[in-house]
């Protein structure tokens, strides 16, 4: 699905010095195209009914899968990124926070302003209801749909190991590492995308796929405005399209150890001068703003997006291969079981779990200088970097702005400073309250277990070796505490809230993007392994768990959907213009001339404001085939399609004006014949009325393929 907004993004006023800071750097999960939710045994013991014997009978598990558009408003509401659902219903009351987790695919080019706290919402202008309201909706639909699927049925696993798919844009940090231990692996980052099956057991159809693979979501530039899954939506429509035979087939592309990974394969490079950026603080002279990862196809001048293809496509093909492959191992009939709890990690003081002579205490969240200088993906501005900790001589320590923006939000104590020791903090947002909470100290606290395979649910991004270390905790206690001969663990994540990162100590102390964004102070991801292995045993059979003390639920976190501030301006009216009518053709592609695989055709229409209409579970832009055997119009190709893009651009604000342009890189393969494109929109009268229209372009000829394979194909 691609859409474009043209809005540039605007300030609030008052925390100007603030957004002009979290502008180049805030790092944020966010929402993809459509939410995928894969189910294995989610009944509860009572409410199996006449499914459990034939389960016992046919296969291994329930499963059931579904999927949703989740896709908020596409234009004048900025992309999240680069700068509770526990209502479903009584039918559905089985599902809950405690065996849901709300993950994101980490698309740096989904819709913004649908934040529980103010800080992710300041670059968006605020909290905006349609926004939120689509992600909760869909989710419930695709519950709704994963429920209604429920049929016996078998799961398998296995990896596939990804050339060229990631690499680790902090170096630097991941070799502050222990020697020993980075010597137990073979790359800085985890190459191999782990799957499980979902295999019907009527008919052996394979219903869907779940995997993990550690990549950002930041293929796509900061200068790009489309509305994408980025390479894990690529990865999830290329297979989901590869499976069409298989109806309903659901293909889910997740995240894993995140943190320190980059799709920008080729690594970072100063645009003025062509070097490579330095090691240390990924600068240019001193400068974090001209240091840029490479994609693949980094000469492409579209804004990364043959680049982010070719990653998605990389993906695509492990899974594919996986799936035509006996690599996959089956799990038997096992235990299905999870728990959630919430715990403060403002001031949570523990035994090491790595080292138990160490009591450790987590701090009250806080983000640091190197936190705005951003990333090779993303690099923050002025004269912020990487690798500024509070022994420094940067020349951001130095800045009184700076200084100033952080008294103003909240001066951090003394203990405070000495708890982030060594981040200098630049906003201590744990202790800042007004007019509401600014950033999360009360985290989620999650594992689910399908027999041997043991999910861990993490709320911030994890950097690669944090990740290791977190899994490798699990793996050890597991065959006590579970009674599992073999675990299988993978990290899935951010979900459920955004913690922002979790970097291991040794990364925390040079101070690099991840540990400046690791909220809790230096034993952050200690305090995670503490809690989850912890409560661990509750991931037990129901006589292993019938001794233990009910799992606390730990502290509510903050609800400030309901409260939260918006400075968004609504849609006031559309007009279509003088002597015309919404829909109206502007442009439309020469039918006298043929056109071939490759080339790109466009038409353009008088438009209306999308935010008009959402159209979830619609489309705003379609490519028609005439069907001569039919002797009627088919639509072949819809705005969820790679290659057919919408944009809207607002020609005029004061008279309301717009145009929507569709355009279609025609794709090898493609059926000779006559097309057209058909534009769905709404527009908005003065008086409020929303009124339907359509847009349809003249008829223009694709002709035999003789141009063999599109690059970014």
């Amino acid at each position: 699905m691609a859409r474009r907004s043209t809005t540039p993004a605007l300030w609030i006023l008052c925390f100007a010095v603030i957004a002009f800071v979290l502008w180049g750097c805030f790092v944020l999960q966010s929402p993809v195209q459509q939410l995928r939710l894969l189910a294995a045994n989610a009944y509860g013991r009572h409410e199996r009914g006449d499914f459990e014997s034939h389960a016992i009978v046919q296969g291994d598990y329930l499963l059931g899968v579904g999927k949703a558009d989740i896709t908020g408003p596409v234009v004048e509401i900025n992309l999240m990124g680069y700068a509770d659902t526990d209502q479903a219903g009584s039918e559905y009351e089985v599902y809950n926070k405690d065996n849901v987790a709300v993950t994101g695919t980490h698309s740096h080019s989904g819709p913004g302003a649908w934040l529980n706290y103010l800080l992710p919402q300041l670059t968006s202008l605020g909290f905006n209801k349609q926004s939120y309201d689509a992600i909760v909706n869909g989710s419930i639909l695709a519950i709704r749909r994963a429920h209604e699927s429920l049929r016996p049925g078998f799961l398998s696993f296995g990896h596939q190991e990804i050339v060229d798919g990631n690499i680790n844009r902090s170096p630097f940090a991941y070799l502050q590492n222990p020697k020993c231990e980075r010597a137990k692996y073979t790359a800085d980052v985890d190459k191999n995308l782990t799957l499980l099956k979902f295999q019907r057991a009527s008919d052996n159809q394979t219903l869907g796929i779940l995997s993990w693979f550690p990549v950002h979501g930041t293929s796509l530039y900061q200068n790009n405005t489309l509305i994408t899954g980025d390479n894990k939506g690529v990865a999830a429509y290329l297979l989901e399209e590869s499976e069409k035979s298989s109806k309903g087939f659901i293909a889910g592309f997740s995240q894993a150890n995140v943190g320190d990974t980059s799709p920008n394969t080729l690594g970072p490079f100063c645009e003025d001068t062509g070097l490579a950026c330095s090691f240390n603080d990924s600068t240019c002279g001193g400068r974090s703003e001209p240091c840029h990862g490479r994609g693949s196809f980094f000469r492409a001048e579209d804004q990364g997006t043959k680049s982010c293809f070719d990653i998605g496509k990389r993906q695509m093909t492990a899974a594919r291969q996986l799936l035509d492959s006996d690599n996959l191992e089956r799990i038997p009939s096992s235990i299905v079981s999870s728990f959630h709890t919430y715990a403060n990690l403002s001031s949570f003081s523990f035994i090491s779990p790595l080292n138990e002579s160490r009591t450790l205490k987590t701090c009250s969240a806080a983000l640091g200088y190197g936190f705005a200088g951003g990333t090779t993906d993303g690099p923050g501005r002025f004269d912020f970097s990487q690798g500024t900790n509070d022994t420094d001589d940067s020349p951001s320590l130095k800045n009184p702005l700076w200084k100033i923006a952080r008294t103003a939000l909240h001066p951090p104590s003394d203990e405070q400073i000495e708890c982030q020791r060594p981040k200098p903090i630049l906003l201590d947002v744990g202790n800042a309250n007004e007019p509401y909470a600014w950033s999360p100290n009360i985290v989620d606290i999650q594992l689910l277990r399908i027999g041997p395979l043991l999910v861990i649910i993490s709320s911030g991004e994890a950097t690669t070796m944090s990740g290791r270390r977190w899994k490798s905790a699990l793996a050890s206690a597991a065959p006590s505490i579970l009674k599992i001969e073999d675990p299988k663990v993978v990290l899935g994540g951010p979900a459920n809230t955004y913690a922002h990162y979790i970097a291991t100590e040794e990364e925390y102390s040079v101070q690099r993007y991840e540990g400046a964004s690791t909220l809790y102070g230096p034993h952050t991801l200690a305090a995670y392994l503490n809690l989850t292995l912890s409560y661990l045993p509750y991931l037990g059979s129901e006589l292993e768990t019938f001794h233990l003390d009910p799992l606390p639920p730990g502290p509510s976190p903050p609800i400030n959907t309901n409260r939260s501030l918006s400075f968004i301006r609504p849609v006031v009216v559309d007009n279509a213009g003088l002597f015309r009518k919404f829909g109206d053709i502007l442009s439309s592609p020469d039918p006298a001339t043929p056109h071939r695989p490759g080339e790109t055709v466009s038409a353009k229409f008088v438009g209306a404001n999308p935010r008009n209409n959402l159209h979830l579970e619609g489309t705003f832009a379609s490519v028609e085939f005439f069907n001569e055997s039919r002797n009627a119009w088919v639509q072949v190709r819809s705005d969820r399609d790679w290659f057919l893009v919408y944009t809207w651009k607002r020609t005029s604000t004061v008279l309301g004006t717009s145009e929507v342009t569709l355009e279609w890189e025609i794709e090898p393969g493609t059926a000779t014949g006559m097309y057209r494109f058909r534009y769905v929109g709404d527009s908005k009268a003065l008086t409020g009325r929303i009124t339907a229209f359509e847009g349809i372009s003249g008829v223009f000829h694709v002709v035999d393929d003789t141009q063999g394979e599109l690059i970014r194909t």
